[in-house]
């Protein structure tokens, strides 16, 4: 408590009040997404497992969860370890249907009775996304933009379930549930016809919006990607493409940090984004070197995500989730390691002293400016990081390590 109190000391010369600024953490909540504690295969019985889509988890780490049991306690472990109160981010493939195969255009509320019930006595939210990959249905590399009628409208219907879904979590839950769409269409190699699927898409997008929800239960958001496994030449769902149809439809674009060219950083595209926008999503995840999603980490690309955030104001007009998937190191760890590094950038951005930078930046002391913006890169941030840990109940440093350790060989370990 000493180390804090003299950080205390330090910031307040700043003029920012640490205590203030952890009560602002309590206000941020990120979205823990479910799908890294299995390697994205979720609970579907009769299922021709992982075909079509451009998904994929690599590694063999012993542990997995291997049903909604299990999922939820290692998320509970992974909560016990990540201060402050978050949601819990669902994929449609999480549904659990008592053994019975129940295809993606059937789903009901019913098969997330489990979730919305643990939900409830944990007094969290959740978050949901329909799931337009590993599925026959998906093989041909497109399906909401798809030219086959019958394809198209099976995942049409199931996007309008799943909107249905999201709407009743939201009612139950009290808490605004986000329900987001991805979708892997596109080409492997150059089409000859980029136009026609982009138009076939935004049909397809009219049709699953055309019901009108109350915003308090559910908000919508679109998932761009700039190319992935299999849409490696032609992506229908870009960024242009989305950012235009959210702005023209009411609907909220997403940013996923490793959706994008390896040299783009997204901080950049909020600001033009919240000028135009009320609220924006971010997947965070660690692109390396092409579309791929690691482990988050504190680095530059999340710092200056974080930072502009904060000074753009936004906290309370941006969703955070988190969105990578690891099968070669332990899935809690992975877990933890992404939300104690994202929460580590928000709490950092927070604590930056914003309103000295754009004083002397309004008086034209560029040079002063640059010079805090270095000398503000080694405040003692660690010890108010430690007391947010400790208010939060949970561990400091690196001893949290030596939980899932435990865990693992008390646990984890057993299951086949």
């Amino acid at each position: 408590m000493n180390d804090y109190i003299r950080a205390k000391e330090v910031y307040a010369k700043f003029g920012v009040d640490t205590d203030e600024i952890l009560n602002e953490m309590d206000k941020i909540h990120i979205s823990l997404h479910c799908w890294q504690g299995d390697d994205v295969n979720g609970f579907e019985k009769d299922a021709n497992g992982l075909s079509g889509g451009g998904i994929l988890a690599t590694g063999n780490w012993p542990g997995r969860a291997r049903n909604g049991e299990e999922l939820r306690q290692d998320i509970e472990k992974a909560f016990s370890l990540i201060p402050g109160k978050h949601k819990v981010n669902l994929h449609a493939i999480y549904a659990e249907t008592d053994g019975k195969y129940v295809d993606r255009d059937e789903i009901k509320v019913e098969h997330f009775r489990k979730w919305i019930d643990w939900a409830k006595e944990k007094e969290i939210g959740l978050d949901f996304n329909p799931t337009f990959f590993s599925h026959p249905k998906a093989n041909s590399g497109y399906t909401l933009s798809s030219k086959d009628e019958n394809i198209r409208k099976f995942w049409i219907n199931h996007g309008k379930r799943s909107r249905e879904i999201a709407n009743e979590i939201g009612k139950e839950l009290n808490i605004q549930c986000v329900n987001n769409i991805w979708i892997p269409d596109g080409s492997k190699d150059l089409p000859a016809n980029r136009i026609e699927h982009r138009k076939i898409l935004k049909e397809s997008l009219d049709e699953i919006f055309s019901v009108k929800y109350d915003k308090s239960n559910i908000i919508d958001s679109v998932e761009s990607k700039l190319f992935g496994i299999g849409s490696e030449s032609y992506v229908v769902g870009s960024h242009e493409f989305y950012l235009n149809y959210a702005s023209k439809n009411d609907v909220m674009v997403c940013l996923d940090m490793g959706h994008f060219h390896p040299t783009e950083n997204i901080a950049d595209k909020i600001s033009s984004i919240l000028t135009f926008s009320d609220n924006l999503l971010i997947h965070v995840s660690r692109g390396v070197r092409w579309d791929s999603d690691h482990v988050a980490i504190l680095n530059d690309e999340l710092l200056s995500l974080a930072k502009e955030i904060r000074r753009c104001n936004a906290y309370d007009k941006v969703y955070i989730a988190l969105d990578f998937f690891d099968a070669s190191i332990n899935r809690i760890m992975a877990w933890v390691i992404g939300a104690r590094a994202t929460l580590k950038a928000i709490l950092i951005s927070l604590l930056e002293p914003v309103q000295l930078l754009v004083e002397e930046e309004n008086k034209g002391n560029l040079g002063i400016r640059l010079a805090l913006m270095e000398e503000f890169k080694t405040l003692p941030f660690s010890a108010v990081w430690n007391k947010y840990c400790i208010d939060k109940n949970v561990p400091i440093g690196t001893s949290w390590i030596d939980v899932v350790k435990e865990y693992e060989n008390g646990i984890l370990k057993y299951r086949d």
